[in-house]
């Protein structure tokens, strides 16, 4: 797929690696489409593309809710004529241990809340399906070619603290297998389907972290150093015009390991 004159839509495009994927395929020529839950940071991050030469709208949209995301498939629609690549980079962090026990009673005290369970499950789960559903549905019917392009995470393998993400990414890292193998049941040949799995990415999060804390990270990154989301942009541009890039989750984490291990 050229890169130039594509459209790309990013959900959660607004800040972090959204923006930063947002900003990389802009500058290859494609026509963005920023999509947040914050119009403010929206408009930010299309403001930042259009001062730079590019062409970008933005649209505030909940992509836990399903007119919502219709309603920003349309827009898209309307204002570029096509639909290319989505990247669904909305995404939140609820953690919490599923039990706490007290240390000396060993009675559980604390549970993971239902509502941190479905609020990621909501936004990082259905919020990538109905995205990815919407899209599929365009592309099959405008006959474009099309990449679709869910976020995972390194975490999807289980992670501490973590049993709501890290189902979530998971099932994200599945979705392209999936996915693929419905379009080739029905005979559905122009989209294609790749899931990205970063690691510890250099976001404000982590760069704003304990700085003990972030070396403590990072000494189990063989790189030594976070990933830079205009790396994991890269990426994603890679698949885009490398088409045989099919039905699969790659992953982009610097070399990440388990403690003195091996890669995770």
């Amino acid at each position: 797929m050229q890169i130039n004159g594509s459209v790309a839509l990013i959900t959660g495009g607004g800040n972090g690696i959204g923006a930063a994927i947002a900003q990389y395929l802009s500058a290859k020529g494609a026509k963005i489409v920023i999509v947040d839950r914050s119009e403010e940071q929206a408009q930010a991050s299309a403001q930042a593309i259009v001062s730079s030469g590019g062409q970008a709208i933005a649209i505030a949209a909940d992509v836990t809710k399903e007119d919502d995301t219709a309603a920003f498939i349309g827009k898209a629609l309307e204002a570029y004529g096509q639909l290319n690549i989505v990247v669904t980079c909305a995404g939140i962090i609820r953690d919490g241990l599923t039990i706490s026990p007290d240390k000396e009673t060993k009675k559980v005290t604390r549970k993971l809340g239902l509502d941190k369970w479905q609020q990621v499950i909501d936004v990082n789960l259905t919020g990538t399906f109905l995205t990815m559903r919407d899209a599929a549905e365009a592309m099959a019917n405008g006959g474009w070619p099309g990449l679709l392009v869910g976020i995972s995470s390194v975490n999807k393998v289980g992670q501490v603290g973590q049993i709501n993400y890290a189902s979530t990414k998971a099932a994200v890292a599945l979705m392209p297998k999936i996915l693929v193998g419905e379009f080739m049941l029905k005979g559905i040949r122009n989209i294609r389907a790749v899931s990205i799995a970063p690691g510890y990415a250099a976001t404000s999060l982590l760069q704003g972290m304990n700085q003990d804390a972030l070396a403590a990270i990072l000494k189990d990154v063989h790189l030594g150093r976070l990933v830079e989301p205009s790396e994991i942009a890269s990426l994603i541009a890679h698949c885009a015009e490398n088409e045989a890039i099919n039905g699969t989750t790659l992953e982009i984490t610097g070399g990440l390991c388990y403690p003195h291990a091996i890669a995770k």
